[in-house]
């Protein structure tokens, strides 16, 4: 049976990502900061394993593993949580900048330095859901759109290193999704938030799948996806 573990599985991109390989059968296994998250999760996703760790202190996920059953072999690795909040250079505090670079590109480093040797074992894949802020960026975006252009040069990078090993690793940059995290920042940016407007996050989740079911021959490195006419 394929195995994936997905990080942000709660809502949003994640939980759309996990609805459907749920729906195949695949073996899930979930990444939740705490133990009465994965109770959530465990309740939402039955059949579903939880894994407890929290991407906000990436350097606890080691420990925190360590203590904890993981597959033996795992097909994929699908990056889907993150954080954001906005604000000017000018106004950005280290506190604001540190808590969205631990937990949207630093977390996601860790994680898969953990779970290489599993990946590596099944020529797995890693999937960073990035944004269409890691290619370009706008004013109060600013580090939020840091933390994810950093994710794609950790992509790129791991993409190189691990190519000998067989794990294939793509990104994805989808543009506005009608999510919880999208309705935080139209308020932060004092707008009115209209869900319509913007793309179902099972739409976004039919690109990972893409990537993850592609022949082995090929692999998708970069893929951009945004909302329809």
């Amino acid at each position: 049976m394929t195995a994936h573990l997905i990080t942000g599985a709660g809502s949003g991109i994640g939980a759309a990502v996990v609805d459907t390989l749920a729906e195949r059968g695949d073996e899930l296994w979930l990444l939740a900061r705490d133990a009465g998250r994965a109770k959530e999760l465990e309740s939402r996703f039955p059949g579903a394993r939880t894994v407890v760790g929290d991407l906000a202190t990436p350097e606890k996920l080691s420990w925190a593993l360590s203590h904890q059953a993981l597959p033996d072999r795992l097909d994929s690795l699908v990056h889907s949580a993150g954080v954001v909040d906005l604000g000017s250079i000018a106004d950005l505090t280290p506190k604001t900048w540190n808590a969205q670079l631990a937990a949207n590109l630093v977390a996601p480093a860790e994680l898969t330095r953990l779970l290489l040797p599993q990946l590596r074992a099944a020529r797995g894949q890693v999937v960073f859901v990035n944004s269409g802020a890691g290619l370009r960026t706008n004013p109060q975006w600013g580090a939020y759109s840091a933390s994810k252009h950093g994710l794609k040069a950790l992509a790129d990078a791991l993409r190189a290193e691990e190519h000998d090993n067989g794990v294939r690793v793509t990104s994805v940059y989808p543009g506005r999704t009608s999510t919880p995290m999208q309705a935080k920042v139209h308020q932060q940016e004092g707008k009115e938030y209209d869900e319509a407007r913007w793309m179902d996050p099972a739409s976004v989740a039919r690109t990972v799948l893409t990537a993850l079911d592609l022949p082995r021959d090929a692999e998708i490195t970069d893929l951009s996806v945004r909302p329809g006419a």
